[in-house]
């Protein structure tokens, strides 16, 4: 079966499938407080021998299949230290094997792996000319539907072949990092924002210096907490203010790590049952500073929030929440640089129709503006972005979904305005791509969907996802494509006429 378009797709045979070895260790929260205390007391009561032999046996056991193994016995044993006697001086085993038995593993694509975004890679050093080197998020899905965020690499050569490399064996899930600095003024903004800003609030960060860490925030609300007078809305203030620091993170990879390894896995309550479809935008500030973005999708099983990382080398990641009136919904597209100094972003606040929001902090969106509501037959239900617009020459395209009957999901595509994207000047009429035959089956069948595609050289590289299964490739002649829509744009434009 062809694309429905007349613009010429060749579909890749590359796939990227979901691997139930690639396994990370996550906290293993069994039974309650009781049957936790428990747990230490039987190993409490275990004799030195036999806990040697049972780490040396979990050492030989695990470390094939994790790279930090006694680095994840370590941490989850701090979590459970505070149910040791107070006068308990505890062995290095000992406290491993405590750890050991509050870890389980957990297979991050065993479900899924799908939702691909694609952007330059950080690094370009050593490619030739015509070559680039590529970097790739999907969506993982494992045990329980939880989504957590994984990376490939790639090269595009010379000869407008793709190729990709092996991932490693290993995944390394990054762990939040005790000591992010909190900027005073933003935090206060948000607060704000969120309708939690109060006199108690103001009296817990007046204080803290314009940088603080968690530590010092807990460290002030406990001073408040043992003063003499203790205010009546502490409690509730407290939780919001802990609640919107622990939205706010900071990953760290550790050095060597290749980034097949990297499991972005839900750090926070907000991203409890999951990270959804990232899309990924290499920006371009005024002053030529690239950074990377990705907007997505937290799910705590009862609402959706969506959120922003940034990193300049994906080494160092932080995590904001994003405010305003119009951060709403999912899927929102961050263009690659300002447009006439202010951040711009696509994004579908009602659920149904394609806003362009614009903003001079990257954080915060309070301006809004309908630019696309359903037209054609294969969207009639809704249509969206399929990741940030992309500049040429001729204007930003940008790939939409559109959901048309029986929940089939297809790849269309729209030309912006360079200087004023709220104008649409151009777009196909007909989807860029349609599930072919092959791609009809999967976790929700009759999908095709893209957070994100890029431009190298003449060719437009779309990773998609077929039914939330596996992620494949298409390219496309971005003159051919441009050709067409502006063709249909003016023929639009005619019959309006």
């Amino acid at each position: 079966m062809k694309t429905a378009s007349k613009v010429n797709v060749v579909r890749r045979p590359e796939r990227f499938v979901s691997d139930d070895r690639r396994v990370i260790t996550r906290f293993f929260a069994t039974g309650g407080e009781d049957h936790q205390r428990a747990i230490v007391q039987r190993v409490l009561e275990l004799d030195d021998a036999e806990v040697d032999a049972l780490v040396t046996h979990l050492r030989a056991d695990f470390s094939r299949r994790h790279r930090h193994i006694e680095e994840a016995f370590r941490t989850h044993y701090q979590s459970v230290k505070s149910y040791l006697p107070d006068d308990a001086e505890l062995s290095e085993a000992r406290q491993l094997l405590i750890g050991a038995y509050f870890t389980m593993e957990y297979s991050v694509e065993s479900a899924a792996l799908f939702n691909p975004s694609l952007a330059l890679h950080p690094d370009q050093s050593g490619t030739k000319r015509g070559e680039a080197r590529l970097l790739m998020s999907l969506r993982a899905t494992g045990e329980g539907h939880i989504s957590s965020i994984v990376f490939r690499t790639g090269m595009v050569h010379a000869d407008g072949s793709i190729s990709f490399d092996q991932p490693s064996r290993f995944a390394h899930r990054l762990r939040t990092q005790a000591d992010r600095l909190y900027e005073k003024k933003l935090f206060t903004l948000k607060l704000m924002e969120m309708g939690a800003y109060n006199d108690t609030a103001g009296d817990i960060l007046g204080p803290l210096p314009e940088h603080f860490t968690f530590h010092q925030l807990e460290d002030r609300i406990s001073e408040l907490a043992q003063g003499e007078s203790v205010p009546a809305i502490l409690n509730e203030t407290t939780e919001n203010l802990l609640w919107l620091a622990r939205s706010n993170y900071h990953l760290e990879m550790p050095a060597g790590t290749d980034p097949s390894e990297v499991v972005i896995f839900p750090s926070s309550d907000n991203e409890s049952r999951g990270i959804e479809d990232v899309r990924l935008t290499r920006f371009f500030d005024d002053d030529g500073t690239v950074t990377y973005f990705g907007t997505y999708t937290a799910y705590n099983g009862y609402r959706i929030l969506p959120q922003l990382m940034e990193t300049a080398d994906f080494r160092h990641i932080a995590v904001h929440t994003l405010n305003g009136r119009y951060v709403q919904n999912k899927g929102m597209a961050l263009f690659p640089r300002k447009i006439n100094g202010l951040y711009h972003m696509i994004s579908r606040i009602d659920g149904e129709n394609m806003y362009l929001m614009w903003s001079d902090d990257v954080h915060f969106w309070n301006e809004a503006q309908l630019i696309q509501q359903p037209r054609y037959p294969w969207e009639l239900v809704q249509i969206g972005n399929c990741g940030p617009p992309i500049e040429t020459d001729a204007g930003w395209i940008l790939l939409t979904h559109g959901v048309g009957p029986m929940r089939q999901y297809c790849i269309g595509v729209s030309l912006l305005d360079l200087e004023d994207p709220s104008k649409v000047i151009g777009h196909l009429d007909e989807p860029l791509l349609v599930p072919d035959e092959d791609e009809r089956d999967g976790y929700v069948p009759n999908v095709v969907y893209s957070c994100g595609a890029e431009l190298c050289g003449k060719s437009l590289i779309i990773p998609y996802a077929i039914s939330d299964r596996v992620t494949t490739f298409a390219t496309v002649d971005v003159n051919e494509l441009i050709a067409a829509l502006l063709e249909n744009g003016e023929r639009g434009a005619a019959r309006r006429g």
